[in-house]
This record gives C-alpha cells, sequence and structure tokens, in this order.
C-alpha cells in the first residue's frame, strides 16, 4: 500500500515546496510510492480534513518554515499528533533559517519598522494589524505574532531532518526514498546529507594560508580555483554539513551555512570563530581586533541560518 504523506508550509519563502517540485520527471516515483493526502500550497485540501483524520494516519508529515505565529505552530501540533513520522525539511524548520534574524529585534521593532517605518509604507494613521477586529456581524482573527522565531523542535518532537535552503531536489527524494523503503536510520538524524563538512566535499585547491585580512564578495572577484576562505572570503564550508553538491562554491559564492552544523555541534556560528581563530595571521590581541573589525556584520555573517538554534537564540528583552 502507498504511504500516506503531509507537507506543510510555515514562516519562510516557500522554496522547500518548490524544491519538492522541483524532483521534475522524479515526483512520478514519489507519487507512485506515497499519497499526498495534505499540502496547501499545491493541492485543495483544509485544515479540517487533517483534523478529522484519526491520530497517526499520515506516514510521514514534512514540516517546513520555522515557527512565527500561532498558526505555524498549531498545524505543527496538529501535523505531529496526526502523523508516525515527522520531519523538518529545509533550514527553517531545522535550525531557524534566515527568518530567525528577526530574532535580534522585538515584535515591536518588527511592527513598527514593516507597518510605519519602511520606505515604501503609506500610513498616515499608523495603523497596525489588530489581533481581534469585530465588524458587526462577525468577529475576524489573525494569527498572533510571536516574539521570537523558534526551530520546529523547539514546539513539537521532530523525528528527522532534511537541510538545505533549500534542499537539493536529489536529497529530498533520497531522504523519502529511505521512508518507503525502511532504511531510515536512528531518530533524531539528518538525512538525505552527509556527515563530512563541506570542505571535504570541495573541490577548490587548499594551500594551508592564514587570513591577513577580510573581503566582502562586492570587493573582489575571486578567484574560482582556490579556496575562497584563504581569499578573505567568509566561507562557512569547515562548520557545514555536506550534501549540497557545493552548488554555491561551484559559482564562486563562499558557503553561507543553510545545511547546518555537523552530530554534536550546539552553536555553527561559534563553531566558525573557532575555526578563524586558528588561521588568522595576526597574533596580538591588537592586531587580532584591527582584523575582526573589517567584517562587516559578524552576526549576519555567522548566524545567517541557525539563529533560532543557537546559543543566542534572541535578543534579551
Amino acid at each position: 500500500m502507498k504511504l500516506k504523506a503531509g507537507i506543510y508550509w510555515g514562516a519562510g519563502c516557500g522554496g522547500c515546496d518548490v524544491a519538492v517540485l522541483d524532483v521534475h520527471e522524479k515526483i512520478l516515483v514519489v507519487a507512485e510510492k506515497m499519497d499526498l493526502l495534505f499540502w496547501p500550497i499545491a493541492l485543495d485540501f483544509k485544515y479540517k480534513d487533517v483534523e478529522a483524520m484519526d491520530d497517526g494516519y499520515l506516514d510521514i508529515a514534512m514540516f517546513n518554515g520555522g515557527i512565527r505565529n500561532s498558526e505555524n505552530e498549531e498545524i505543527a501540533k496538529l501535523l505531529r499528533k496526526k502523523s508516525k513520522t515527522m520531519v523538518a525539511l529545509g533550514s527553517c524548520a531545522h535550525i531557524g533559517g534566515l527568518i530567525s534574524m528577526a530574532n535580534f529585534h522585538t515584535k515591536e521593532t518588527i511592527m513598527s519598522r514593516v507597518y510605519l517605518e519602511s520606505e515604501s509604507t503609506d500610513n498616515p494613521d499608523s495603523v497596525l494589524p489588530l489581533e481581534k477586529w469585530n465588524g458587526g456581524k462577525e468577529e475576524l482573527e489573525l494569527p498572533r505574532f510571536h516574539q521570537m522565531v523558534k526551530t520546529l523542535d523547539q514546539v513539537v518532537d521532530v523525528d528527522y531532518y532534511i537541510p538545505g535552503c533549500p534542499p537539493v531536489p536529489d536529497q529530498i527524494v533520497s531522504a523519502l526514498s529511505q521512508v518507503w523503503e525502511g532504511t531510515l536510520p536512528e531518530k533524531g538524524s539528518v538525512i538525505g546529507a552527509g556527515t563530512r563538512t563541506l570542505c571535504d566535499e570541495c573541490p577548490r585547491i587548499k594551500e594551508e594560508k592564514t587570513i591577513t585580512s577580510f573581503k566582502r564578495t562586492v570587493e573582489i572577484i575571486p578567484d574560482s580555483e582556490k579556496c575562497l576562505l584563504e581569499q578573505g572570503l567568509l566561507c562557512l564550508g569547515p562548520v557545514t554539513r555536506e550534501g549540497c553538491g557545493a552548488r554555491c562554491i561551484n559559482s564562486n559564492v563562499p558557503c553561507r551555512g543553510c545545511y547546518g552544523p555537523l552530530e554534536g555541534v550546539h552553536d555553527q556560528g561559534a563553531k566558525m570563530l573557532s575555526a578563524l581563530a586558528s588561521v588568522l595571521e595576526p597574533k596580538e590581541e591588537k592586531e587580532i581586533d584591527e582584523l575582526i573589525g573589517q567584517i562587516a556584520d559578524p552576526l549576519r555573517t555567522f548566524y545567517r541560518f541557525s539563529a533560532a538554534a543557537s546559543i543566542l537564540r534572541r535578543k534579551k528583552v
């Protein structure tokens, strides 16, 4: 019998859903093995359809996007209840993703920026969204905007993780094949990706050079054959899991860390800081401070994808 599956898009850009579609003709293999019984972005299913299912009815639920509001949290808990296996699909569900950069701002400052201060905003009456509104006939309710973005496993129990922003389509098929073939590893594993660092699959030449300066990608045209980090470009390959096929690096762009840390690493950003410290040429404190000062935005460089899963987690309020 076919496996019963569901896919849901939480707080994110939708790229993970597109990645599922980007498996192209392999979608026929997926369709042969699985019945998609819930996928709001592509199929006409409603929340009430999931609510009517028996607990554990779905064999697998893949949740992409972070938990930003009460609706995301409610559906995550619903799908967890209705599925045997819960998978965090993509960086946002896995480690927070780009959206978790918002954790370094408060809910109030975000609302003010979006609805009152942005350059494109025309809001002379300074109207902000209301969670509840009663127009006299019926009450309307918006999802509650949480103070911080959470990873999926900070809200519900997660069985497996498929990393990436978005995951490489072939990786998604590889992970799903482990489901229908019954070859899944132990609970809590990252599936469809490797166990080494991206540096281990990177084809670039490494000369074991120390770093004398940092540069931004807009400032130089990198040598396409040499290690980007040794050229002074902040590449997170040393602390990022392999499995993406080094697509950014092959496009002459440094890795930004979307595949997340390796097993046993609890803070990807801190791990990168540690790796950098070992290859800086200056050894005196003053010179090191001057070199580190060349990094334009350390927070968004080292925690671009992993803020919600990091030790930092959020801005103190």
